[in-house]
């Protein structure tokens, strides 16, 4: 079997699990769901694909310590912080790159360090009927996962027909990426039957995906083979403090996948939940007999459908009020709807203009 690997984004700021998600300890540091970091969980459900050698986090500066922490099972060479976020395109060139100098034939996974998967053995399998079809043709695969409602936070994947059988799975040609939708369009897309939502769970080959990037994106390919050369010549510190901050900032979808036409898609048969807010995780654990969800020392009286989480052994209690989130850290409080979570971005985006409470992010 040819050597595969596994490269992990983690770069991600979690806005919207702010206060307990910070700067330097966002989303996929945290034990969101489950006892352990989202990394943590992410890399352990990968160690049946890939070996630990194998297997990269991509990372930022401010992030870098927290990473290494949360992997004490990765080389540390493998946890590669860039200088500053330049999307998921840049992102993925970086992964390129780092593969190719180990092989420059293999195939790697791009995924997300903080999505929750709790069938890891259907996920290994769908991972490696991934891997066989990239290593089969030279096509661009992603995982899509059967929508169960309109939702317009996620772009959709709409199929075009069956590609063929791999490793027991069926693999769907795809005809086009669509961008997150209204509602009106998301409910047409899921009566359809035709669309997936699109993960951001993608594996190539590094030829496949080099050659998809100079066709589609030839200002970033032209910028990657610099830093390829420069950290060739002078390491990997040198050459991506003194060449990432001129790649062009772009998503892969933008950059790549919605304006290639040998994209497949492998239909997910896993549990997935990529838990996007503070109302998500009421879907992964208990409930009292009100519908509360309550996380470290919390309490409600007289309320329904709260979730509240405690930090720090700090005892929070609401009483009298129904379907809030309701978040303590030891600095910091958040109380809002449930249905307003969305909207703790606009919040940060005050403090980020406030000299004095910038310090909170």
């Amino acid at each position: 079997m040819p050597a595969r690997y596994v490269v992990i984004m983690a770069g991600g700021r979690g806005e919207r699990f702010w206060p307990a998600s910070r700067h330097s300890t966002p989303k996929h540091l945290l034990p969101i769901v489950g006892e352990a970091p989202m990394l943590t969980q992410t890399v352990e459900r990968v160690l049946g694909v890939a070996p630990r050698e194998n297997i990269f986090v991509i990372t930022t500066q401010a992030q870098l310590a927290g990473v290494r922490a949360a992997c004490p099972q990765l080389p540390v060479e493998n946890l590669v912080a860039e200088p500053m976020g330049r999307d998921t395109a840049a992102a993925t060139g970086l992964a390129m790159l780092l593969v190719q100098q180990r092989d420059p034939q293999a195939a790697f996974a791009m995924l997300p360090a903080d999505h929750v998967i709790h069938d890891v053995r259907e996920y290994q399998a769908l991972l490696n009927a991934a891997f066989a079809t990239a290593e089969s043709a030279d096509v661009l695969v992603t995982l899509g996962i059967k929508p169960t409602e309109p939702a317009t936070g996620f772009g959709y994947i709409e199929q075009a027909g069956p590609w063929k059988n791999v490793a027991g799975r069926e693999v769907i040609s795809v005809k086009r990426f669509v961008e997150k939708p209204d509602l009106a369009t998301a409910q047409e897309y899921l009566a359809s039957g035709r669309y997936l939502w699109n993960a951001g769970m993608f594996v190539w080959r590094v030829p496949v995906v080099e050659a998809g990037l100079k066709t589609h994106a030839p200002e970033l390919h032209a910028g990657l083979v610099a830093l390829g050369q420069a950290a060739a010549r002078d390491g990997w510190a040198s050459a991506l403090a003194a060449a990432y901050p001129h790649l062009k900032k772009i998503s892969v979808d933008y950059a790549l996948m919605e304006k290639s036409s040998n994209v497949v898609v492998v239909p997910a048969t896993c549990d997935w939940d990529d838990v996007g807010a503070w109302p998500a995780i009421a879907n992964h654990f208990p409930k009292d007999a009100a519908g509360n969800v309550l996380r470290g020392l919390a309490m409600v009286e007289g309320g329904a459908n709260n979730i509240v989480v405690a930090r720090d052994g700090h005892l929070t209690a609401v009483v009298g009020a129904s379907d809030l989130v309701v978040v303590t850290t030891a600095d910091a409080t958040l109380v809002c709807p449930r249905d307003k979570a969305q909207e703790i971005k606009a919040l940060l985006k005050r403090l980020e203009a406030d000299a004095e409470k910038k310090k909170f992010l």
